[in-house]
């Protein structure tokens, strides 16, 4: 949810990639319910694992309490985002999700605008 929400926010001003530390095979209905509500295309998504080349290629890694699970690599600089997970999640719940996601999205643009 958040590398959608972020991509479609950040436009060309980003370079948003994504990745889980269990992805599923496929995105949940919930999610893309919640997102295309939002106004977010799901088209091309799908989720990834987690690996140590993409923590490497970020210069933000945002991490939504993975733990240990996530690979640190000095030099990057990381933010935990402390939302619940969504997968199996009523679509009331995902949608609280997205919107704190979506606010947490809102301060990181307002950091980084020149």
């Amino acid at each position: 949810m958040a590398v959608a929400l972020l991509a479609h926010r950040a436009g060309d001003a980003a370079t948003v990639s994504s990745a889980g530390t269990d992805p599923a095979d496929a995105v949940g209905p919930h999610i893309v319910q919640a997102l295309t509500e939002a106004g977010v295309d799901l088209a091309d998504a799908y989720p990834k694992p987690l690996t140590e080349e993409v923590v490497q290629a970020a210069d933000i890694v945002i991490t939504m309490g993975c733990g240990d699970a996530c690979p640190v690599i000095p030099g990057r600089r990381y933010l935990d985002w402390p939302v619940p997970d969504p997968d199996g999640a009523p679509i009331a719940l995902v949608r609280d999700i997205r919107d704190a996601i979506d606010a947490h999205i809102t301060g990181l643009l307002t950091q980084l605008a020149p």
